[in-house]
Parts: C-alpha cells; structure tokens; sequence
C-alpha cells in the first residue's frame, strides 16, 4: 500500500476507530485524545517499516491496547459489581449501539472490548480474541457475560448526571462565547497565553499567538456559523451550530484550557463532526 493509500484509509477508519475508543474510554473527547495517539503509534509502526496484512483489524489492536494505557494512567476503570444472578433475570431487548457511555464503563476491559467489536462495530468473535490478544473461548464468554450486564444496567433508573460545572469555568466560556458571537476577534486575542496552541482536529495544530491568527481571520470570513455557551461531557464548551441548516443540534464545538485568565489551548472539532455522533452535551443559558 502506498503512503497516500494508507492516508485515505486511515481518514476513512477514523470515525469508526473512534467509536470504539470512546466507548473505551467513556468519552468522547478521551476517545478522540486516545485515538490520536493510537495513529501516532500505527504511522511510527508503518516508517519502522511494519509490514501489515488486515490494517482494520491492526488499527483496532493499536486503539484497543492505547485505549487501555489510557484507562491504566488515569485510573477511570472502575468496576461496579453487578448482582450475581444476572443472567438469570428476566432482561428486556436491548439496542447495545444507543447504550450510555456510563453503563460500558461498568464493564471489565475484556467485555467492554468483546461487546463493543461484536455489537458496534460488527466484529466476529475470532477477530475480537486476535484483537484483544485473548483465547475465542475468553472472547466468546466476555460477550455473553457483556451483553446481560449491560441489559441489566438497562433496567436500572438512569442515575447518570453532567457534572456541576463552576461559576469560574463557566463564565470563562460564556465571555469567550460573547465575543465571538460579536466577532471581536481582536479582544479574544488579547486573552491568549504567548505559547497558547491550536488543535484544529483532524486537520492541523499550531502554537503561538501569531501563528493562529489566521484561525480567527476565517471564522471572521465565515457567516453561516451560530454560537452557543454549552457544556460537553460537563465541560465548558462554545457549541457552534450550522445556521444554513438543523439547529437542534450542534455541527461541532469548541473546547478551551486556561492558565489563570489566559487561553493556553484551543481544541476546534470542526473537521472532526464525528465525535459529536455519541457526546453528551447540553446548552447552557
């Protein structure tokens, strides 16, 4: 394959890659973190001169042991036990695909991983054991066991909230969001660190407040975009609505860090609509 064909096919996987690792994670804004770092491994593997057979089913080896580097590092797999007669209650259907991030971080690893190839993503069992490094018999029990937790989860009252977000986060955001609803790009800039960086997801990252000018110059350009205070996943966040098109939901967000009063980061999912396909989020007066 030659490296512009691996490009095409990287950018094609990528939505589904990031299904997997959000479900992993319980995040989707970790999911895309985790999957950025997955396709940092798979293009160093490729100059090294790995050679591969199946790239799916690769890519999706490479997601599934950096999805669990992540969860080790950040100490967010937490189990809760389940019942012991699960699988023996009366259980009603279930459509795995819609289920709560929440409910899969209930989940060991091994079933998060089984339910999520098999039920997701349309994986076969012997696929998910070669992908999770484990025996069909181990895969094929994970499964099992995956799917009558998380009918059994269904079942449950959904106790899952958004976390509070502070006064300080949130009117940080809400200003943000007021100036660039007012296109008063030039105060924004004021409100930038020197090393502040950009993350144009899926598309480019830049640093510096020069070098992202730019950056503001075409949403300057750009009269289609609506702008909403809003919360992803409990964090902060400017929701940016197509104004030519739906407006019951977002087309993507924006996400800020701060040191202090200054921007140090700006992460713009723009280029990467798909992980707005399974965010929680919510707007904000």
């Amino acid at each position: 394959m030659n490296p512009q064909d691996f490009e095409d096919r990287l950018k094609e996987l990528r939505p589904r890659l990031h299904r997997y690792c959000a479900r992993m994670t319980g995040s989707t804004v970790d999911g895309e973190d985790v999957l950025q770092e997955a396709l940092i491994k798979a293009l160093q593997a490729r100059a090294d001169g790995t050679v591969v057979d199946n790239l799916e089913g690769w890519l999706l080896r490479i997601a599934h042991n950096t999805s669990l580097d992540f969860l080790r590092r950040r100490s967010r797999h937490k189990v809760v036990p389940l019942v012991d007669d699960m699988e023996d209650a009366r259980l009603p259907e279930l459509d795995i695909v819609a289920v709560g991030f929440q409910a899969f971080m209930r989940l060991p690893e091994l079933q998060r991983c089984a339910v999520i190839l098999k039920d997701v993503l349309g994986y076969q069992v012997e696929e998910i054991a070669e992908i999770a490094d484990c025996t069909h018999a181990a895969a094929k029990s994970a499964l099992q066991r995956a799917r009558a937790a998380l009918r059994h989860l269904a079942a449950r009252p959904d106790d899952v909230r958004l976390p509070l977000l502070s006064d300080a986060s949130r009117q940080k955001m809400a200003a943000y969001v007021r100036l660039f609803k007012g296109g008063d790009f030039d105060a924004i800039r004021s409100m930038l660190a020197e090393d502040v960086r950009l993350d144009l997801v899926n598309r480019l990252k830049l640093e510096g407040r020069e070098d992202i000018r730019r950056y503001f110059a075409r949403y300057a350009e750009e009269t289609r975009w609506r702008y909403e205070l809003g919360a992803i996943e409990g964090r902060p966040a400017m929701l940016v609505f197509d104004g030519a098109g739906r407006m019951e939901e977002p087309a993507h967000f924006v996400l800020l860090d701060w040191r202090k009063d200054e921007i140090t980061t700006i992460r713009d999912y723009l280029f990467a609509p798909y992980v707005l396909e399974t965010a929680d989020w919510i707007r904000l007066p």
